[in-house]
């Protein structure tokens, strides 16, 4: 059976990494973007690292400028942005696309593993699944993530074990995270 260990990715200086360098580790992967509403997510996640990496956590950081152009700069322009505006020290790696027909394989066998189930209730969220609809069209049946700062939690042994839209509370996501540690 497969698991995240099967992927190699690109680092933001253009190595490839094998994820099996992360065996026994719990991590968060999350595509991100420097430019979108839920940017501040970046100071949580910050945070939950500093607090929880010794227990084994990793936050994999993967940049996409797929949902309306929110992460523009280039993969040194974006590091320094994180590590700067958010003092950010977990992995970053080279920007991709999580949807269509050039989808980071890691991003469509997370998604597949963990589809998406909606953004939940309230105006902020009907608003967003409106927004990430109509950005998401030209994907088909590609569009694996619905919008920035999707996260997906794996357990120790590679396995996918959630999935978290940008809309779920940060405080919801330490819980889990916790909880695999």
């Amino acid at each position: 059976m497969k698991t995240v260990y099967d992927f190699t990715v690109t680092d933001r200086k253009g190595n490839d990494v094998s994820l099996s360098e992360y065996k026994g580790k719990v991590l968060l992967i999350v595509n991100t973007a420097t430019g979108c509403g839920f940017t501040p997510h970046y100071r949580p996640l910050e945070e939950m690292y500093r607090e929880m990496r010794d227990q084994g956590l990793e936050i994999l950081d993967f940049p996409c400028n797929q949902f309306a152009g929110q992460a523009p700069g280039n993969d040194d322009e974006i590091h320094s942005f994180c590590t700067v505006k958010f003092g950010t020290e977990f992995p970053q790696f080279a920007k991709i696309d999580v949807n269509g027909e050039t989808a980071s394989p890691l991003f469509a066998y997370l998604a597949n593993e963990k589809p998406f189930a909606g953004f939940g209730k309230g105006i902020k969220n009907t608003f967003l699944k409106k927004f990430s609809d109509m950005n998401n069209k030209k994907f088909g049946e590609k569009a694996y993530i619905k919008w920035n700062f999707t996260k997906f939690l794996v357990n120790r042994e590679g396995r996918v074990i959630a999935r978290f839209e940008p809309t779920t509370d940060m405080e919801e996501v330490k819980k889990a995270v916790s909880a695999a540690l």
